[in-house]
């Protein structure tokens, strides 16, 4: 294999994520399926265009998953795929990296948040 064609892994991974909102968005679904007015209530400066080019480019990496479903108005969730899943433990990690230095945070805090990520991805101290 010539070594000049050879890509960082990492930099693959965060080219998949690279765009503004990706990681929140990805953060979103963490705990299960999000709908489109979702994201915009947990990120109120988001506007609708650019949440609708994030999932599409989310949707077309694999990472997410888009079910419409046939109600009346239309519904539409979104789910993280077992490929997006993946990400979770280095959201987690970005979250710990930062609980650990942050002081503005509540041991009460530090401790649920801990603990939900513990519980979503089966981790242990």
């Amino acid at each position: 294999m010539d070594s000049e064609n050879i890509v960082c892994p990492v930099d693959q991974t965060l080219n998949l994520i690279n765009k503004k909102w990706s990681v929140q968005i990805i953060r979103d679904m963490f705990f299960g399926k999000k709908h489109f007015k979702e994201f915009k209530e947990s990120n109120p400066k988001l506007s609708n265009k650019v949440l609708s080019n994030c999932l599409k480019d989310l949707e077309k990496n694999g990472l997410i998953e888009k079910h419409v479903l046939d109600t009346t108005p239309v519904t539409t969730e979104y789910y993280l795929t077992e490929y997006g899943k993946s990400l979770n433990k280095i959201i987690y990690e970005l979250a710990m990296f930062t609980l650990k230095r942050e002081d503005s945070y509540s041991e009460e805090i530090r401790n649920d948040l801990k603990k939900s990520f513990k519980e979503t991805l089966n981790i242990e101290d």
